[in-house]
């Protein structure tokens, strides 16, 4: 059996604070502390938690159940928690298959939840980092066929690459070779809202966790350029084909979905 990988308890994370702001128990007083020390500045970043966890859920089932997708690539998958990508998408399609890449240990450690697959589909998971695409591309060939429509999530994970044309080029190197038909999701936080972005910084300065990077709705559509937008497009994420849960007020948070064009149709 592989030796359990080694969680550093001392630092915070940023996928066990988020953990945290949803609720969920995986996570360590260090990430706790980071996640209040937030809240007290800005309240609603519980929220707006909550707000883009229910756009993840409502894309997946739009990918699965109209789109017709059948393979997910991850990114930034987070811990564990309600509805998984590969719950939401194997309840409309039980032959899917989902890759989910992140680079917290604790992930990993509970990466057997991720991997509970529908006897039809497959589930599978990469240690990894957003930054070095290529490695991950290789590695999601295993149980993904990259000769087919793949849809591409990239939910909250862009904040944490500080420049923006390092994060603009990454999705651009993970875009490029998925096949024609195949779309790329994707929300962050932005910069619009200054109680939010307060917020933020004294995360950055006082918490030891990876900076996150809020950005302009505007720098976050660019991610989906040369793609064909899904309605309503780049929005908050409460506005993005909005259900039952969704808040009847916007959030810190906006997100789109494209499709990658297909020739000669």
């Amino acid at each position: 059996m592989d030796p359990q990988p080694e969680i550093d308890t001392t630092v915070p994370h940023s996928a066990r604070i988020w953990n945290f702001l949803l609720g969920g128990k995986d996570n360590y007083p260090v990430d706790r502390a980071a996640g209040e020390n937030v809240f007290r500045t800005f309240p609603g970043m519980v929220e707006t938690a909550r707000q883009s966890r229910y756009m993840l859920t409502r894309v997946v089932r739009y990918l699965a159940a109209e789109a017709g997708i059948r393979q997910f690539l991850d990114i930034g998958t987070g811990l564990p928690t309600m509805d998984n990508t590969h719950e939401v998408a194997q309840r409309a399609a039980p032959e899917a298959r989902i890759v989910y890449v992140d680079n917290d240990p604790l992930v990993l450690v509970q990466a057997k939840a991720l991997l509970n697959s529908s006897p039809e589909g497959a589930t599978d998971y990469i240690e990894a980092d957003v930054r070095d695409p290529e490695p991950i591309l290789a590695d999601a060939a295993r149980t993904l066929d990259f000769d087919r429509p793949v849809a591409l999530m990239l939910m909250g994970i862009l904040g944490l690459v500080a420049d923006y044309e390092q994060a603009r080029s990454i999705t651009s190197r993970l875009v490029a070779p998925l096949a024609p038909g195949s779309y790329l999701a994707v929300y962050d936080g932005t910069d619009d809202d200054p109680d939010y972005v307060r917020a933020i910084e004294a995360f950055n300065a006082g918490s030891g966790a990876v900076p996150y990077t809020p950005r302009s709705p505007e720098q976050i559509a660019h991610y989906l350029d040369g793609l064909e937008l899904v309605e309503p497009g780049v929005v908050p994420v409460t506005q993005w084909r909005p259900d039952s849960r969704s808040a009847n007020h916007n959030v810190a948070c906006t997100g789109g979905v494209g499709r990658k064009p297909v020739e000669d149709r």
